[in-house]
């Protein structure tokens, strides 16, 4: 097995672990190259593919006595996948990794078809296991105000011992996922490229880079900039331009953990549930966005999701806003 620093980059690891043999592995490193380089796919996302393809590549070896080549990844019958997906089953997988791990097998075939001529017509009637789709958990409007209110009053007991720029530091980063709407992973991975337009009062917007390398375009606030300029100009680092903008206390990249362990603390300050994590403020932004009136595909893209079913979800969340909108425009309301 690979040291695990062999993850971070995703280049060799896949020829290490996977128990296909030597084309199939080949084919599996060019597939995982492309999603890398190509569509510009995330690292966890490139992990959780080469985790999936080498439980499936596990199996077939075991299933078959040996590594299964192209020829073999061919000859596989409907049978043979659901058998797969019984044995993860049986492994204690859930219902959510089956079905990932269904989807990347499929990504993978589909990429043999296109680029080695393997066509197995029998992947596609093997249906997944069927999934109760969770509702998002935002913190109550008041709620996540108490939270912004507590930090910045620098109420946060653990952290009272803390300098005063990791403080102004915690602010902005949560006054960004609420205020804004971003992923713990685009807030602590924002460069100061990024963010200096904003700070030099050239934009009032940030252009962020979400998943799969898409592009967007974010308003942000007066008070959130505020909150960025303070921790800029407390901030006892100077990282050069393409470097992240936040800094954890030793001077490198702030890490999303540290955020991840300021929510927990926050938590405990004020009584909230365990599902108030630094994702749910973005939950937050969306859902109360939609009970202020927004437009849907206005949140879809200040969210950057792809896909506008995505963003409805919110609507089970605020049902109020969906009769809002239903008594506003049905004629007969």
């Amino acid at each position: 097995m690979p040291h695990q620093d062999d993850n971070r980059n995703g280049r060799d690891e896949p020829l290490l672990r996977l128990a296909f043999a030597v084309d199939a592995a080949c084919a599996a490193q060019g597939w995982l190259t492309a999603l890398r380089e190509e569509r510009r796919s995330s690292a966890h996302t490139l992990q959780a593919y080469v985790r999936d393809l080498a439980h499936f590549s596990r199996f077939l070896a075991e299933h078959a006595g040996t590594p299964a080549a192209l020829a073999d990844l061919a000859a596989l019958r409907p049978a043979d996948f659901r058998a797969w997906l019984a044995a993860g089953r049986r492994e204690g997988a859930s219902a959510r990794t089956l079905a990932r791990r269904l989807s990347a097998v499929r990504g993978f075939y589909r990429w043999l078809k296109q680029h080695h001529g393997i066509d197995n017509p029998a992947l596609a009637v093997v249906r997944g296991p069927k999934l109760a789709r969770g509702l998002p958990h935002p913190v109550a409007e008041d709620r996540a105000l108490e939270l912004l209110s507590v930090v910045l009053r620098e109420a946060d007991m653990e952290a009272a011992n803390a300098p005063p720029w990791v403080l102004a530091r915690n602010a902005a980063v949560l006054a960004l996922l609420y205020g804004c709407g971003l992923r713990i992973s685009e807030a602590v991975g924002l460069t100061v490229a990024q963010a200096q337009p904003l700070l030099r009062g050239q934009v009032d917007y940030l252009a962020i880079s979400g998943k799969g390398g898409k592009q967007r375009i974010v308003p942000v606030l007066p008070a959130v900039v505020a909150l960025m300029r303070r921790y800029a100009q407390a901030c006892p680092f100077a990282p050069k331009s393409e470097e992240a903008f936040f800094r954890g206390v030793r001077g490198g990249a702030l890490s999303p953990r540290i955020i991840q362990q300021l929510m927990a603390r926050l938590r405990g300050y004020l009584g909230l549930p365990e599902t108030a994590t630094p994702h749910a403020l973005r939950h937050s932004f969306a859902t109360h966005l939609l009970a202020g009136g927004a437009d849907l595909r206005a949140i879809q893209e200040l969210l950057g999701h792809a896909s506008l079913s995505t963003t409805q979800i919110y609507t089970h969340v605020d049902g109020n806003a969906l009769k809002r909108v239903h008594a506003q425009c049905h004629p007969r309301a």
